[in-house]
């Protein structure tokens, strides 16, 4: 394998893999490195590839650690950030030589880190640790400490630049918040930082640490910075959304900031992921469902239907609580879309517990479903419970449950012929026609929306138009809608 000179200029790449909260870091990570006279290039021409990795399930870390792996080919220096970096630390980087392990704690001084990656000086690797016990226990007790949310110093002695989120941008300050790297009329907009939940199969908390709320000041001005640089739609996103404010000592928080946020001259839409059903309040229901400019739209967690799974999950709810979350949701908004993720194969998961989930997926209606294979994550309790299910067995029940799943959403789909939507344009197709999404459908994950005719006088979108339409088809979870006549809001 060959070697970049060390002499070479400080150019970088950054690599981003897992979710939308990876991509507000990297887009954080690339202000600090441009601020810090780094160049952003692609890989071919990078001196360093930085790649953020993900660390949630093994084939999310089996990705990871190929990118770190196809980097270092490239013969540029390598420097791995992020959830399986942070995860696994001094473990990570000796099973993989070819790359510097950096911690969240980095984050805050990145381009000297960089610098010592390019000039080859190996700092040692941080060692994995329990980030919630960095923290007070009472959520309270946790404002402001800066080592709340990923990339602050822990040291207080730690020669680097307080990193504090929406510090770099129209603020007293000055700057940017970020540095977009897809751009595109949609961007995530972090609203908090770890979780308290202890769900028994997750690891997610022990790395990303104890729940912290950015302050609204932060989360408007970087919505009007987003807005200003394209946006028109933002998505709240973080690790458990319904939690936000509460260590502020609002609860309702969420409910207050909503209508401001979705005032925000330029933006479109505003819509909210991650959302807890054991903690998704009457007002917050209220709040999506009604506010003008807010996608009635539910990212609920739901995870199995099973009551006797989710206790063992250390989760709330079973097929008659979710039954009625749902219909209280559909009495504010009966075109709300709701979308939910499913483990199966949990240990000890038995038929009439799948016969419990097969009931409540079949008389959900659900927009969009995720199903997703147990596996044993490291450090979870998960991982130590009897009754474990063996592979073949897990992927027979993932095949089966994900053949339902896309009957069900297709069915779903199809039962929306004849709605009202408004869409959202992001693209002009080849053939001339346009695809955006709609408000049930959540960027990347939950389909498309193709508008087959338009109805201005010009006959011409353009990315960012939010259009009236009429759902005239559908295949699978992609929509085909048609344009109402003065329905068109052009940007």
């Amino acid at each position: 394998m060959s070697s970049r000179s060390e002499s070479a200029p400080r150019t970088v790449s950054l690599v981003t893999l897992g979710c939308a909260r990876n991509e507000v870091d990297s887009e954080e990570l690339a202000a600090r490195l441009t601020a810090s006279g780094w160049d952003l290039t692609s890989a071919d021409d990078a001196s360093v590839v930085l790649v953020n990795t993900c660390g949630f399930i093994q084939a999310a870390k089996q990705e990871s650690i190929d990118e770190l792996l196809i980097a270092a080919e490239s013969g540029a220096k390598v420097a791995a950030v992020g959830c399986l970096a942070e995860r696994y630390g001094a473990e990570l980087a000796g099973e993989l030589p070819e790359a510097q392990v950096l911690s969240f704690d980095d984050y805050g001084n990145i381009g000297a880190r960089l610098d010592d990656v390019l000039a080859g000086r190996r700092r040692p690797a941080h060692t994995a640790r329990d980030r919630r016990m960095l923290l007070p226990i009472s959520p309270a007790e946790r404002q402001p400490v800066p080592a709340a949310l990923a990339g602050f110093p822990l040291d207080p002695a730690a020669p680097s630049t307080p990193w504090v989120p929406g510090g770099l941008g129209d603020g007293p300050g000055g700057g940017v918040f970020r540095r977009r790297l897809s751009g595109g009329v949609v961007a995530p907009l972090k609203i908090a930082s770890g979780c308290d939940r202890r769900c028994s199969f997750c690891a997610i908390p022990s790395f990303r640490g104890a729940f912290v709320s950015r302050r609204p000041p932060e989360i408007l001005a970087e919505a009007r910075w987003l807005a200003g640089n394209g946006v028109r739609e933002l998505v709240l996103v973080s690790e458990n959304s319904t939690s936000y404010g509460k260590d502020l000592g609002n609860l309702r928080l969420l409910e207050e900031v909503l209508p401001d946020l979705a005032a925000t001259p330029g933006i479109e839409r505003v819509r909210i992921s991650y959302l807890q059903p054991a903690e998704l309040r009457p007002g917050l229901i209220e709040a999506i469902a009604s506010t003008p400019g807010v996608a009635p739209y539910f990212d609920l967690s739901f995870q199995h239907a099973s009551g006797r799974v989710l206790r063992a999950m250390r989760r709330f709810g079973d097929r008659e609580r979710f039954g009625t979350l749902l219909d209280q949701i559909r009495e504010k908004s009966p075109q709300a879309g709701v979308r939910s993720n499913f483990i199966v194969g949990f240990p000890g998961e038995t038929a009439a517990d799948l016969a419990e989930l097969e009931l409540f997926l079949s008389d959900a209606g659900l927009d969009a479903i995720g199903i997703f294979g147990y596996s044993d994550e490291d450090g979870t309790e998960a991982a130590s419970l009897p009754d474990k299910l063996d592979g073949a067995e897990i992927a027979r029940r993932v095949e089966e449950f994900a053949a339902l799943a896309d009957e069900l959403m297709s069915q779903r789909a199809e039962s929306r012929l004849g709605e009202n939507i408004d869409v959202l344009i992001e693209e002009e197709t080849d053939d001339g026609r346009y695809e955006g999404r709609a408000a049930h459908q959540a960027p990347e994950v939950d389909g498309v929306t193709t508008i087959t005719s338009t109805a201005t006088s010009t006959g011409r979108l353009a990315a960012g138009d939010m259009i009236r339409a009429v759902v005239t088809g559908s295949d699978g979870v992609d929509l085909a809608a048609s344009a109402v006549m003065g329905g068109v809001n052009l940007r």
